[in-house]
């Protein structure tokens, strides 16, 4: 396996893989955008010979919003067509696959914000910031209740979300739900993740 080097090349220069199927909304470029005048840009962007992009798009989109005439990269050589085309979803869809540590990830963002961290440059929203923050995150998803009936509930739970359930469907639904709340789980965030995939597909 050959070396990699990172040589700085003009963004100009570099050319978005026509079919990408991974779409960046504007939120999220300037997200980047605002990691990398915090951290630096770290993480190059991977071409190939033609300096086509393979992976690194919604960071060249960052840079050119940023005005950065050049960005860093790294030229994969020696990849078959099909190759190329399966590193560009591999490499988006690998990353999706891992998931978080909630315990471990509250004690670690709230040390930052004893630090004066700014937490925003996370990239998370103040939704799933206060979701991570709070205990006992109940949607109560199968279940009809009045208003006066989420008063028991803590934190940032003010509505039930009501979701509906071919009958064949309902008794897993509720076992599954019940097992993640059984282990902790943020239970409304699992279903927001999947439908965030789910959006991207369309």
């Amino acid at each position: 396996m050959s070396e990699l080097e990172v040589k700085y090349v003009s963004s100009n220069d570099l050319i978005p893989y026509a079919n990408n199927p991974r779409t960046h909304t504007d939120n999220q470029v300037i997200q980047l955008a605002s990691s990398i005048k915090e951290f630096g840009f770290n993480n190059p962007i991977l071409i190939d010979e033609s300096k086509v992009v393979i992976a690194g798009h919604g960071r060249l989109a960052a840079a050119k919003k940023l005005g950065l005439e050049t960005v860093p990269t790294i030229t994969l050589t020696g990849l078959t067509d099909a190759q190329r085309k399966a590193y560009v979803i591999a490499d988006n869809k690998l990353t999706e696959n891992s998931r978080w540590d909630y315990d471990l990830l509250s004690i670690e963002i709230e040390r930052l914000k004893e630090l004066d961290f700014e937490l925003s440059e996370l990239g998370f929203s103040e939704v799933e910031l206060d979701g991570i923050f709070n205990s006992e995150p109940d949607m109560a998803l199968l279940a009809e209740l009045e208003d006066e009936e989420l008063d028991k509930y803590e934190g940032n739970v003010k509505r039930a979300i009501q979701i509906e359930f071919e009958s064949e469907h309902y008794d897993e639904a509720q076992e599954l739900i019940k097992f993640w709340r059984g282990n902790e789980a943020y239970v409304g965030y699992m279903i927001i993740e999947h439908l965030r995939t789910e959006k991207r597909k369309l």
